[in-house]
């Protein structure tokens, strides 16, 4: 009787998350503030461009019809998808460029001409928005800012941040039932960590070769959260003061990682490890053969001793972020997560959860690897 009366509960509660959102709505952010929209959001701004993925599950026959500002972040750090994204939605690149970034800047008169009626902002934008003054003047102007977080704490916000778009864009069905995939492929994700004798040693090195210098890293939030997340300790969580930064090479190789990992997307910088859409195998390869003989980084004991691999690095802010989970787990643990399928679960995504074509992808690389 008492499983009877858990499922019928358990049911009620499914099926109450697939309504339509009844407005006026309140709702609490990733920033803890309370928000009430008095109506469904029609004129939307993207503080962070990427989040134009998270517009994609939601408002599935075009991702860009509400948006009418925003960060174009593809177009200046992921070339193959903004030609995807344009190619099946000619019309964004009408769409003003606002050129948000994480410094807070922002002209806040061409983002009042647009005549938004929320504003999507990453947490970690927070800080700056608020020191430039923008927040204040979108809060005079009654546009609220609504905060939610892929970066910061990926593994922990992301399910939640899908809901809350999901509410407060009249798309809580569709929010739901990616929440589900998502929450489902995590808790196999957790369960096998849990298992775990021993923590394999993790460096990270995002973005490989867009600069001269190695060596690049996130600490605990970004990729370094998601290392964290399967079960790896992430030696940038240790050397790093802030969010990310530069790290000294001699202290990447004295702390001996057990394994090394690097990620990149096409970009207009040539030397970056072109993993993406679009993308061959065979292009992959000479850049990564190229950035693993960089001096000093071939003293790395997992260098040497072949236990490197790529991931495309925009599966760390976005919230696609479980297929970089997963990549990142069969890098680390390969016996122990044997039968996870991350290129499978990815076009599960795109085919199941979206209407983004399932353009061919190159979403990890290592030299041995069967695909």
């Amino acid at each position: 009787m008492k499983m009877r009366t858990w499922l019928v509960s358990s049911l009620m509660v499914a099926s109450a998350g697939l309504g339509a959102t009844t407005y006026p709505v309140q709702i609490t952010d990733l920033d803890n503030q309370k928000i009430t929209l008095n109506k469904e959001p029609q004129h939307v701004i993207l503080q962070d461009g990427r989040d134009i993925m998270a517009m994609a599950l939601l408002d599935r026959d075009n991702p860009f019809r509400r948006v009418v500002a925003w960060n174009n972040l593809a177009k200046k750090q992921d070339v193959q998808t903004w030609a995807m994204l344009k190619k099946a939605w000619p019309d964004a690149e009408n769409i003003i460029d606002m050129g948000f970034n994480d410094r807070g800047e922002v002209n806040l008169e061409s983002v009042i001409a647009q005549q938004p009626d929320l504003m999507i902002a990453q947490l970690r934008a927070k800080p700056a928005l608020q020191q430039t003054g923008v927040l204040d003047a979108l809060q005079k102007l009654h546009i609220p800012v609504m905060f939610i977080d892929y970066e910061l704490h990926p593994a922990q916000n992301t399910a939640r941040s899908i809901t809350l778009l999901g509410t407060a864009l009249n798309q809580e069905a569709h929010a739901k039932a990616f929440t589900d995939f998502y929450t489902a492929r995590q808790k196999t994700l957790t369960d096998t960590r849990a298992r775990l004798t021993q923590k394999a040693t993790v460096f990270i090195e995002p973005i490989a070769g867009n600069s001269e210098n190695c060596c690049f890293t996130h600490s605990h939030n970004g990729w370094g959260g998601l290392v964290e997340a399967v079960g790896g300790k992430n030696i940038g969580s240790a050397l790093l003061p802030g969010a990310s930064g530069f790290v000294d090479l001699e202290k990447v190789i004295a702390m001996r990682p057990d394994v090394y990992i690097m990620t990149g997307s096409k970009r207009h910088n040539d030397n970056v490890l072109p993993l993406g859409y679009n993308v061959s195998r065979d292009a992959v390869a000479p850049v990564f053969t190229r950035l693993t003989q960089r001096r000093g980084v071939d003293q790395v004991a997992p260098v040497k001793a072949g236990r490197v691999s790529g991931v495309y690095h925009h599966f760390y802010n976005h919230p696609y972020n479980i297929i970089g989970m997963e990549v990142l787990a069969k890098a680390i643990y390969p016996a122990q997560f044997a039968s996870l399928q991350p290129e499978a679960d990815y076009h599960h995504i795109i085919t199941q959860f979206t209407q983004l074509p399932d353009d061919p992808i190159v979403i990890d690389y290592a030299p041995d690897a069967k695909h």
